[in-house]
């Protein structure tokens, strides 16, 4: 919605969501945080959010997945953000985290295998 944000901000409902979520899983309610995630995703304003600021945000989704044991989702939020902003996956110490916990977590897809190899998780 063009009109939640006139001044070009950025700080519009989305990522209002967004700061909410985050709350959320930081206070351990995971599943506050997934929902309030996949409602923010599917707002129309979402891919005007820069890319850094949604690849960000994804990392944290794929950790809140994670917390539930949704391996599969997790796994797909992870190469959303790779996809959207390629360095904060590969250069961010909680990316790094992530992957490297998905990648203990069980047969890791291939996508995430290639993003361990590349940050140098794996050989």
């Amino acid at each position: 919605m063009a009109d939640d944000d006139p001044q070009h901000t950025c700080f519009g409902p989305t990522a209002v969501l967004l700061a909410f979520s985050l709350a959320a899983r930081t206070l351990g309610d995971t599943e506050e945080a997934i929902y309030l995630h996949e409602r923010a995703i599917h707002r129309v304003d979402w891919p005007q959010l820069p890319a850094e600021h949604r690849a960000a945000h994804l990392i944290d989704a794929a950790r809140a997945y994670l917390q539930t044991g949704n391996l599969a989702a997790a796994e797909h939020t992870l190469l959303d953000a790779g996809i959207i902003a390629p360095a904060e996956v590969r250069y961010r110490p909680c990316a790094r985290t992530v992957i490297a916990e998905i990648a203990r977590s069980g047969p890791a897809a291939a996508g995430v295998t290639r993003l361990a190899a590349i940050v140098g998780l794996t050989r």
